[in-house]
């Protein structure tokens, strides 16, 4: 009997990832067992480029789609973060689990908290929403491209005499580098990337076996929070090469839903919130989305794209 294969990139945090999705869909798959397919992506090839130099969209994703159009893999492991808001054809996100901790974490071994920063201290970074929020709270930072898996950052944290740099807390948590974290940063002012701390599980559109089984791992209000955090950002035109940040919660039925865009240099900001049933969660994310037009944030979008052309 074939077992069930799980795609995923090779890196120690993408292993941590599918391992945790393996370890649950074990039981589901048994007799068939679970397998992982590790698949080199772009992003993983070129670990010098700027994020942005490289297109951006689906670097860290699309080598593991065309794994599983291939049938050479089920179903594929994401950060849901990495995963594109348009669909490829043919595939359909299937599944979310519970989402883990998604904010960000300053990290440093020279000072204690963010607001310890002297001027001109040099923060490293590679993604384009942290360097806009961290501009915007404080312009006189000297930023530092940072590429590299989660133990690379770190090393170079110290080989570059950095000041800090910026992590996500759920790379960290998860290979048990939580003790690393000097300070989590608000989420007021550093709204994580949608889909932060979440895994997508996606699957072929008619492979309604391995579909079936992904969904036993799904949890509702992640789904519903994720969902309505990429529905604001398909909705703003916007992936990882415009600043957007978002954060979401559901209580006791009820979505909320915050988001942010910035221009690059972080000189302008603009923020909306919305509320709306976490059974709508599609409708959440384009009303707010719609907010944030309404508050300025064509303009800012027009302005990078102004620039980037």
């Amino acid at each position: 009997m074939t077992p069930l294969k799980l795609g995923t990139r090779g890196s120690p945090l993408a292993l941590w990832q599918a391992r945790f999705v393996e370890s649950h869909l074990a039981p589901l798959a048994d007799p068939r067992g679970v397998e992982l397919v590790l698949i080199e992506t772009t992003g993983d090839r070129d670990q010098a480029s700027a994020l942005s130099a490289m297109g951006g969209f689906g670097v860290f994703t699309k080598a593991i789609q065309d794994a599983l159009l291939a049938n050479r893999a089920d179903i594929a492991v994401h950060s849901l973060k990495d995963m594109p808001t348009i669909p490829t054809e043919g595939l359909e996100l299937a599944a979310v689990p519970a989402r883990g901790p998604n904010r960000d974490a300053f990290v440093s071994r020279k000072w204690m908290r963010f607001d310890d920063l002297p001027t001109g201290a040099m923060v490293g970074t590679s993604s384009l929403r942290r360097r806009s929020m961290l501009l915007n709270q404080r312009p006189d930072l000297k930023l530092v491209e940072l590429r590299g898996n989660v133990d690379t950052r770190l090393r170079k944290l110290d080989e570059q005499s950095l000041d800090a740099i910026i992590l996500a807390e759920a790379g960290l948590v998860r290979l048990g580098l939580a003790d690393r974290i000097t300070e989590l940063l608000d989420p007021q002012w550093m709204l994580p990337a949608v889909g932060q701390g979440a895994i997508g599980l996606e699957c072929r559109t008619h492979d309604h076996a391995s579909r079936h089984l992904a969904e036993g791992l799904n949890d509702p209000d992640t789904w519903a929070r994720v969902t309505a955090e990429r529905a604001m950002l398909a909705a703003l035109g916007g992936g990882c090469l415009v600043p957007i940040g978002a954060t979401s919660t559901v209580t006791d039925g009820v979505l909320t839903l915050r988001g942010a865009v910035l221009t690059v240099d972080g000189t302008r900001k603009v923020v909306a919130s919305h509320t709306g049933p976490a059974s709508t969660p599609l409708a959440v994310g384009q009303e707010l989305a719609a907010k944030l037009f309404d508050e300025g944030a064509a303009d800012l979008l027009k302005s990078y794209n102004s620039t980037s052309s």
